[in-house]
Order: structure tokens, then C-alpha cells, then sequence
């Protein structure tokens, strides 16, 4: 087996198959990816929908599952650049010291990339699982575009690995 990685994938909840989809693909290579982000049951996002959690418990979540992950995935689909948990996450894993990895979920263009990633993140890949490996483990630090071709990265970011 290649490993077990501690990962926390910051997503849009509409993403939640490509989640799936992306540790299944990993492990396929002989990769453990345990995920701590939050899944929020049906009746539990109903919850969250209406507004009856406090930001700040959510926050305190979040901090919490974000902290014994070596790495934050930033899954990237069409609707991620507008939300806003998704950008706290990204500038909580840079407060963190986390190396954070920006992954194309298919179909996502370079417009749907976070402002946050923009700033703060450490690589950004396509759907390809040694591409994805190579950013998780910092054997590689390439940012490409949607299409696949190489794309400069806004801000040059410095984060530390533990």
C-alpha cells in the first residue's frame, strides 16, 4: 500500500459525489485518504440551511477536523469560487500552516478557483490521481489550468509541513 494520508477536502456540499469519487480514485492507487471534512446528514443541513447553527460552532468544527490533517484538498467544481465557507477554510489551512492542493473536479474551469486559493494556495492540479499524490506530497508543485496546460500562480505562498 502507498500510504495513508490525513486530508481534509473543502468542497461546495453539491460536490459531495466527486468527494467520493476522488478518494475512490486515490485508493485505487493503494492511497488511504482520510477526509475530516464535514458531510452534513440531510436533516442536519436542513438545519444548516436555515440558519439554526451559529457560524461560530461551525467554525469550531471545522478548526477542529481541519487540525490533524497534514493537507487541505480544495475540490474545485463549477459553483466552489462563490463559497463562502470554502474561502474561510482555505484562509484557516493557510493560518494552520497547512499545504493546501486545488483539484479540478471534471467539468470546472479556471473561473471557478477560489479567491482565497488564489492566494494562499500550493499547488492546483487536474483529475489525475499521481498528479494529485505528487501535490498531496509535495513532490510537485505545479499549477495548471482546467484545460491541463500550466498557469502561474497568483500570490507565491510559503506554508510549512509537519
Amino acid at each position: 500500500m502507498a500510504g495513508r494520508r490525513h486530508v481534509f477536502i473543502s468542497h461546495h456540499h453539491a460536490d459531495d459525489e466527486h468527494v467520493d469519487r476522488l478518494s475512490k480514485m486515490l485508493s485505487r492507487q493503494g492511497y488511504e485518504i482520510r477526509n475530516s471534512s464535514i458531510r452534513a446528514k440531510p436533516s442536519n443541513q436542513a438545519r444548516l440551511d436555515r440558519g439554526k447553527v451559529k457560524d461560530e460552532t461551525i467554525r469550531r468544527l471545522l478548526r477542529r477536523k481541519m487540525s490533524w490533517a497534514s493537507t487541505v484538498i480544495v475540490l474545485i467544481g463549477k459553483e466552489t469560487h462563490a463559497r463562502p465557507w470554502v474561502n474561510w477554510e482555505i484562509q484557516k489551512a493557510n493560518q494552520l500552516g497547512k499545504r493546501i492542493v486545488g483539484v479540478f473536479a471534471r467539468g470546472a474551469s479556471d473561473a471557478d478557483i477560489p479567491p482565497a486559493f488564489d492566494k494562499y494556495g500550493s499547488a492546483l492540479v487536474n483529475w489525475n490521481s499521481n498528479s494529485v499524490m505528487d501535490a498531496i506530497e509535495g513532490k510537485d508543485n505545479p499549477f495548471e489550468s482546467a484545460g491541463g496546460g500550466q498557469r502561474a500562480p497568483v500570490f507565491a505562498t510559503t506554508t510549512s509541513r509537519c
